[in-house]
């Protein structure tokens, strides 16, 4: 069988969005759904635009899965574990699937590490708007609300200040019991009104409606929390492919979403930048066209 034109590993709003161009320009497009793409996780989300009543992350995975499909794009459910590159071509193994393509578009994103909770609680926090990752995204719903922010050192104290527009009422927590603050930063967090507590903390639980963060001498209940403890990047497969990296492990592209391999490509939260559903579709516009135009430079004409 010929090659693909380009296999896209990762569906989620970035690969989606490549898959609908790449498939719109009359190029053979696979994707790999490995089933974990944050945004599924979005109970709702109010600030995608065209969508001023909401939209479920869910539903937008599949109203966009839907569109690719129609255009021509093949999705199959798989996690690839392999890849390499010989001869110009690419080779991906995954668990059921095994794919040869000429071009390869990175979109794996990222995976927030979370606070002690149950996964069943998890999902229900979540569903109910208790436990939320993205103060960019939905921060405007909980204001004048409580909020609690677990986390430390910078990803605690920048976030916990991000949400101080949005209410009064911010608590950063310490989740091992050290907040890793300057002095300077504990006298802003005070100057701010941000009250500072520190763990361990216990299984986070849901108490009727609010989410309960155990400490040793209290328990503290909020009407939501985020965790701000930082996320896994996952950019294993452009390391086995020999892509530059940046120190935290997002994989560095040039303008047009090309890596430092010929062939590879990049976009959304596995890339350097804005954690957004509009960023991420924004950079899988440039990332598929910049492919298309790469094809075609090496003689590659799908009709």
């Amino acid at each position: 069988m010929e090659p693909l034109d380009c296999l896209i590993i990762g569906a989620g709003p970035a690969g989606l969005t490549a898959a609908i161009y790449l498939a719109r320009f009359h190029l053979t497009v696979g994707v790999i759904d490995g089933g974990e793409s944050r945004a599924a996780l979005i109970p709702m989300t109010r600030n995608h635009a065209g969508f001023p009543d909401g939209i479920t992350g869910v539903e937008l995975l599949s109203r966009m899965r839907r569109q690719a499909v129609q255009f021509g794009a093949e999705i199959h459910q798989d996690i690839v574990e392999n890849v390499r590159r010989d001869n110009g071509i690419f080779a991906a193994d995954g668990k059921a699937h095994s794919f040869e393509a000429r071009s390869v578009l990175l979109a794996t994103g990222v995976i927030n590490n979370r606070p002690p909770i149950k996964d069943e609680l998890h999902q229900e926090a979540l569903r109910q708007g208790l436990l939320r990752y993205c103060p960019i995204c939905d921060g405007f719903e909980v204001t004048d609300r409580r909020i609690g922010v677990i986390g430390a050192g910078s990803h605690g104290y920048n976030e916990a200040i991000f949400l101080r527009i949005y209410s009064a009422d911010v608590t950063l927590i310490a989740p091992e019991g050290n907040l890793a603050l300057s002095p300077e930063e504990r006298g802003h967090l005070e100057q701010l009104g941000i009250r500072m507590e520190v763990g361990p903390c216990g299984q986070l639980r849901i108490g009727g409606n609010r989410i309960i963060v155990p400490l040793p001498d209290a328990e503290l209940a909020f009407d939501s929390v985020y965790p701000a403890l930082g996320s896994r990047i996952r950019s294993d497969l452009a390391d086995q492919l020999s892509a530059n990296l940046s120190q935290d492990g997002c994989i560095i592209v040039d303008a047009h979403q090309r890596t430092s391999v010929p062939g590879l490509y990049a976009a959304g939260d596995v890339v350097r930048g804005l954690d957004q559903i509009s960023h991420a579709m924004g950079e899988a516009g440039v990332a598929a066209t910049t492919i298309r135009n790469d094809l075609a430079q090496m003689g590659r004409f799908a009709r």
